[in-house]
């Protein structure tokens, strides 16, 4: 199915979740790291935040994602906008424990540093207890993505304004080692390969 391909693209490529829910009567948005996993989206938090407690709790929530591509400049302020690609999931999370919170964490690990959980040290059972690891159907989803150049009205298409568009290129910067990085650690090669790795 395309749409669930376009999906998958779009949540494979994010980095950051947007996840709204209503608590005590006020709505909130959060931003947290997620994973795509399968059919599943992964959400990452502390057990200490009070909301994202909450979002174990199998309230309805909302979460987007939204990568933005490029400005679309038009002839006319009304008809200039975004080239984006947005992904929005419906449902309840449930949390999870034992080995299959540690097969997320990597999962989230991998999607966020890819290569990096082999490396760095794994975490120990207080630094687990201390995180909140929690999964959601991608059961009720929509993606809807706007890609193109301006749509102007043919009356338009005389005023003299340049009309096109300008891309937003998501890249990597240059690593900058830790103050107190080990003499003689080189960059890891896994990084040289991320800027390849977004799209």
């Amino acid at each position: 199915m395309e749409d669930r391909t376009r999906l998958n693209e779009v949540l494979d490529a994010g980095l950051v979740a947007h996840v709204a829910l209503v608590h005590e009567n006020q709505p909130y948005t959060l931003p947290v790291a997620y994973a795509r996993t399968g059919d599943s989206v992964v959400l990452h938090g502390s057990t200490g935040s009070r909301l994202f407690r909450q979002l174990a709790t199998a309230v309805p929530i909302c979460a987007s994602v939204t990568l933005v591509d490029g400005l679309v400049l038009a002839r006319s302020l009304f008809e200039s906008s975004m080239n984006y690609r947005s992904v929005m999931v419906l449902g309840c999370c449930t949390a999870l424990e034992g080995a299959e919170k540690l097969a997320a964490l990597e999962q989230l690990s991998e999607h966020l540093l890819p290569g990096r959980w082999a490396e760095a040290r794994q975490p120990t059972s207080k630094e687990l207890a201390a995180t909140l690891l929690l999964t959601m159907p991608l059961t009720e989803c929509s993606v809807k993505i706007s890609e193109g150049g301006p749509d102007d009205p043919e009356e338009d298409l005389d005023w003299p304004a340049w009309a096109g568009v300008v891309p937003i290129q998501h890249a990597w910067g240059t690593p900058i080692p830790a103050d107190d990085l080990r003499p003689g650690l080189p960059v890891p090669s896994y990084v040289d390969r991320w800027p390849a790795g977004r799209t």
